[in-house]
């Protein structure tokens, strides 16, 4: 037997119905669709009306919410990292920064950048410059001698109108 030779069994597929093609077919002239009517027609757009009537969709309470100002991290535990480590996946004179870690495959999205969490064991000196660490990812860098360089925090929206507001009082 040749690959070329190679086939399914007889009625293991079966070819799609062609409809509409005379009455000879059996599936001529509605084409199995019934009789007239919006579902006869093309552009059938009735999934969920319920003909009039206040939809199950918009009857039925709804919970929770979804905060647009949530910051979205690339979440990356220090177990993962380590083994890349030992897989010499990463130069370690440098600081390992989103860049590095998406060139490896361990973060992937986070366009607000990186968060180191604690996962795993961790025994590496290194330093990393990321977005975010959870405390116990700190205290797991710092343990093995390595540092988290963090990004300097910005001033809240209140606070820079309180810094405007007490400008304009000194500039009267």
């Amino acid at each position: 037997m040749k690959l070329n030779e190679i086939s399914d069994n007889k009625g293991a597929r079966k070819g799609r119905m062609r409809v509409g093609r005379g009455i000879g077919s059996g599936k001529g002239k509605t084409a199995g669709r019934g009789q007239k009517g919006a579902k006869a027609r093309s552009g059938v757009s009735i999934n969920g009306f319920e003909g009039g009537q206040m939809p199950l969709h918009m009857r039925i309470p709804k919970r929770g919410f979804n905060n647009i100002f949530a910051k979205d991290f690339a979440e990356v535990n220090l177990g993962m990292i380590q083994k890349m480590i030992d897989a010499g996946k990463f130069d370690l004179s440098a600081p390992i920064d989103h860049a590095a870690l998406k060139a490896a495959g361990l973060a992937r999205g986070g366009k607000d950048g990186v968060r180191l969490l604690g996962k795993g064991e961790f025994t590496a000196k290194v330093s990393f410059k990321v977005d975010g660490v959870s405390k116990g990812a700190l205290d797991a860098v710092e343990k093995a001698g390595g540092s988290v360089e963090l990004p300097a925090a910005q001033p809240s929206e209140h606070e820079k109108k309180t810094a405007r507001r007490e400008a304009n009082k000194q500039a009267k």
